[in-house]
């Protein structure tokens, strides 16, 4: 019972940095209609940012928040530099702008920092917790991650739903053209989507690092099964992409405890063609996105 107990939070902690990916995986989508194939890079090269702060300054916070900013800062260059040109042409343009943004970042953070494996400090202790006597498999760390990224999908859902921002985000994905009729700035737009999408992916790329080590591809595997989390929430929800996250984090925990976990990500990869074929639209449909 004990080793369930820990699989489950621990599953449900794991789950919360797919969490985060699939929320800046979210946000793009419901602002641009874009799937953006280089957010795990752009997540890596933010989380280098706050490396390069702590190991000058001694202060975790410090780079915590400038990876953010760096996050937001990368988000808007990319997309006014790189992915405008692509803009009102084939979908097809903009799948391989993203995927050579990946391949230009990861390069050029291997050119930079190098390719050796850095470890990263975390916040606070990952020393497990217990009550009474039963070790929970989590710790202080992890339930600041899972605050952290429910914080941020509460804000977004917030966003979305009751401000005049999120009303131009939907508008400017939905009717582009109506949108500009009345009035709204969409390259703007646009640029603030892409913007909000790079403080979520520097969010995960802080939040998730301690648990693994710094280097140019470090993200790759986490962006997988931050996309599969997004595409069981339905890509358009900012509560399907937590609760996709959280249920992708519990069940391989469950399989690599239980089966095994050198094949964690053969079974993310599973999940996804499952969730495919039996409901390709996630567990949260586009109209019900739309309401959250």
């Amino acid at each position: 019972m004990q080793e369930f107990l820990e699989f489950t939070l621990g599953g449900i902690a794991i789950g919360m940095i797919y969490a985060a990916i699939a929320l800046s995986l979210v946000l793009i989508w419901r602002g641009t209609r874009v799937l953006n194939y280089s957010q795990g890079g752009m997540a890596m090269f933010t989380t280098y940012v706050a490396w390069v702060v702590i190991s000058h300054t001694g202060n975790y916070w410090l780079g915590f928040v400038l990876a953010l900013a760096a996050g937001l800062v990368l988000g808007a260059i990319l997309e006014r530099t790189v992915v405008r040109p692509t803009e009102g042409k084939s979908p097809l343009n903009s799948v391989i702008v993203t995927i050579g943004l990946l391949i230009f970042l990861e390069g050029l953070a291997g050119i930079i920092y190098g390719g050796q494996y850095r470890s990263f400090p975390v916040a606070f202790s990952v020393k497990g917790l217990k009550i009474g006597g039963v070790a929970l498999g989590i710790s202080t760390s992890d339930l600041f991650t899972a605050g952290a990224v429910l914080a941020a999908a509460l804000a977004l859902a917030l966003v979305f739903r009751y401000t005049a921002v999120g009303l131009r985000l939907r508008a400017t994905a939905f009717r582009p053209e109506v949108a500009r009729l009345l009035g709204v700035r969409i390259g703007r737009v646009l640029t603030l989507g892409w913007a909000l999408a790079g403080l979520f992916g520097a969010l995960a790329g802080v939040l998730v690092t301690p648990t693994t080590f710094l280097y140019p591809n470090s993200m790759d595997s986490i962006f997988v099964l931050g996309f599969t989390a997004a595409v069981i929430g339905g890509l358009d929800s900012a509560i399907g992409a937590v609760t996709g996250g959280v249920l992708l984090g519990v069940v391989l925990s469950y399989a690599g405890g239980y089966l095994g976990s050198d094949l964690v990500l053969v079974y993310g990869l599973v999940v996804l063609a499952l969730v495919l074929m039996v409901r390709p639209t996630g567990l949260f449909s586009a109209a019900a996105a739309r309401r959250v």
